[in-house]
């Protein structure tokens, strides 16, 4: 009596989610085949929508190679972001050198010391004081803020990394072994194409004649593991 009871909820529950998936569309094809446990549904497995299911081996071999793709692509878009940023702030440092060596002038002394004055007061509100201008007291502080249109091209390529972050979730909670696994190379593949490793080392003394140290700046590309919800 209790297996037969165990039974009927058991089909009550498959029939429940097919009809959930079939909606009114009764001649559209077999149900779709889903699971909130661990799978290795292939054929009629649905992802996302009754739209997205897999007909045959040629179907899912698609749908495996697709979201590899997804995701090198989801990499892409994090570089992509990365890079205009740094795009952007080295276009200010070449500006504020370009301004700084147009408005400094020199003037030579018995301790040879070097004046620099920069007059652009929305930049800093006070001038490089006399001395070697890499020194103590010759150094100034910029504030970077971005243009509303740098900042609008930065929202929409956050905008795009930030969706596509979540549709790869939703497919990974399909709990089936083949796409999470896909996911996981897509993964591999995307940082190994898309986020190699580089770092600019200096050895040596600075103009003050302190020593350099090399490992003082952070690598790019290794704080952020992932993107996935935010």
């Amino acid at each position: 009596m209790d297996h037969s009871d165990h039974s009927d909820t058991t089909t009550t529950n498959n029939s429940t989610m097919d009809m959930g998936m079939g909606g009114d569309d009764t001649t559209s094809g077999p149900a779709c085949k889903i699971s909130m446990l661990w799978n290795w549904y292939t054929t009629d497995a649905c992802f996302l929508s009754r739209s997205w299911q897999i007909t045959g081996k040629g179907s899912f071999a698609a749908t495996c190679i697709g979201i590899m793709l997804m995701v090198v692509l989801l990499e892409a878009l994090r570089r992509m972001g990365k890079e205009y940023d740094a795009h952007i702030l080295r276009a200010f440092n070449r500006r504020i050198s370009t301004l700084a060596a147009q408005k400094s002038v020199s003037a030579t002394s018995t301790q040879g010391a070097v004046r620099k004055r920069l007059v652009r007061p929305w930049m800093s509100s006070h001038p490089a004081q006399e001395g070697p201008y890499d020194g103590e007291g010759g150094r100034q502080t910029f504030i970077f803020r971005a243009s509303a249109l740098q900042q609008l091209v930065r929202s929409l390529i956050y905008a795009v990394t930030f969706g596509l972050a979540y549709i790869l979730m939703l497919l990974a909670m399909y709990y089936n072994g083949y796409i999470i696994f896909c996911i996981i190379i897509g993964s591999f593949i995307g940082k190994f194409l898309c986020d190699w490793m580089t770092q600019r080392v200096v050895i040596g003394l600075d103009k003050a004649g302190n020593g350099v140290d090399a490992c003082g700046a952070a690598a790019a590309g290794i704080e952020d593991p992932t993107v996935c919800c935010g």
